[in-house]
């Protein structure tokens, strides 16, 4: 039986962990062994779980990223020892995805790859592989990784460094260790991140698109909605949804907040996945919930809400639109990185970034229209591009094809 390795900063947790656990429960469906290696957070995974590190590891590469600049560079044991982990498996297969978070050593495990005769696939679901600091650069429309980083925007952005800036540095032995493997593919998550790798330091590498998958047993439409209604309040309102792992700026919080400002009463803006201190300092009529992994609340959230708003401005893929085309309901997205690709006339609306006048002018045209209007293209759009078991199979398909190599 083949073997599938791959590492995460999280398994079955947050968006990428729950693609990493999606992607071993249909290769062990397929006739692999599937192992995932995780850094941080982790739920009840079918796969064999392997945990990088500690508590101590993960407090020690923070302070090292804070002070020296140096994300990525810490936990060199702890690298060391999965290494060890990794011979005595001997897998088929060494599949990568994010591999920032304070959790592995990336020189160590790059110079491992490219001494070593496994087969590596590495999927990218932010942009962090190709600059010298940052993990998003669009929302600042920045372009020094297309030739060398130096004097970062983004020092205090994640992953933050206080004092020193190190972009400079850290884009070059980026460039060189990332092409040192001779034995790997990287996989992009939408044709927009494709186009970036193509004009960065990794674009001589092979490259496949492969989208985002999600279950569509677990996202559905739901006939009866009044209990989710009924638990946050909401009844007789049009409810307008944003979800996200994480809120920031990037993520057009602040344009949730202008666009409140222009909506009447009868709007409901739920926003999912702030943190306790960002629902304190809300708007009051911005219903705020902590982010959640109950994924049957958040399936009732998308079937109850009548449009899915993803105003990002640095968006890889944009997994929550799709959830919500899955629950029959439409999205509208700026017209930035990588949203407009899942968007249809039959599905939602695409407006250009910040512009609220035109935000709500779309928002009025699909509440003209009714939910129903779009609904069945929806879940059909999310059955026919999106459904994970089809999406997978194209990478049981390249690690056939990377072995037979």
């Amino acid at each position: 039986m083949p073997t599938l390795f791959q590492i995460n900063s999280g398994v079955n947790i947050g968006s990428t962990g729950r693609i990493v656990e999606q992607i071993g429960q249909y290769a062990k469906s397929n006739g692999w062994v599937s192992y995932v290696a995780y850094g941080r957070k982790n739920n009840n995974s079918k796969s064999n779980t392997i945990k990088i590190g500690n508590f101590i590891d993960f407090l020690i590469h923070i302070l090292y990223s804070r002070i020296f600049d140096r994300h990525g560079l810490g936990s060199v044991k702890a690298t060391k020892k999965l290494i060890k982990k990794i011979l005595i498996i001997n897998p088929d297969i060494i599949h990568l995805h994010n591999i920032h978070g304070y959790y592995i050593n990336y020189q160590v495990l790059f110079e491992f790859l490219s001494g070593s005769d496994i087969p590596v696939v590495w999927t990218l679901h932010d942009c962090w592989s190709m600059t010298g600091h940052c993990s998003h650069f669009s929302n600042i429309n920045c372009v020094k990784w297309k030739t060398s980083c130096h004097h970062c925007p983004k020092m205090k952005n994640y992953p933050t460094s206080l004092f020193i800036d190190r972009s400079f540095k850290n884009f070059k032995f980026k460039k060189e260790l990332f092409n040192s493997v001779f034995r790997i593919t990287i996989v992009t998550v939408s044709n927009w991140l494709d186009s970036l790798v193509k004009e960065s330091y990794l674009s001589k590498i092979p490259l496949r698109v492969i989208n985002n998958g999600i279950d569509l047993d677990v996202f559905y439409p739901l006939s009866d909605c009044a209990d989710i209604k009924n638990k946050y309040g909401i009844n007789q309102k049009f409810i307008l949804l944003g979800v996200a792992t994480a809120w920031s700026v990037g993520k057009g919080l602040n344009d949730y907040y202008k666009l409140r400002e222009v909506l009447s009463n009868d709007y409901a803006l739920v926003l999912v996945g702030l943190s306790k201190k960002q629902i304190k300092a809300l708007h009051l009529n911005i219903l705020g919930i902590e982010r959640t992994e109950n994924l049957t609340e958040l399936s009732a959230l998308y079937s109850a809400s009548d449009i899915v708003l993803n105003l990002s401005y640095q968006e890889t893929f944009g997994l929550t639109t799709v959830e919500g085309f899955a629950c029959g309901t439409p999205g509208i997205v700026f017209n930035c990185t990588a949203s407009p690709e899942l968007i249809t006339p039959e599905t939602g609306k695409i407006v250009e970034p910040g512009n609220i006048g035109q935000l709500k002018q779309a928002i009025e045209e699909i509440r003209l229209n009714g939910k129903d209007f779009y609904s069945i293209n929806c879940r059909k759009r999310a059955e026919d591009f999106y459904n994970k078991d089809n999406r997978y199979e194209e990478y049981i398909q390249l690690y056939d094809e990377l072995i037979k190599n």
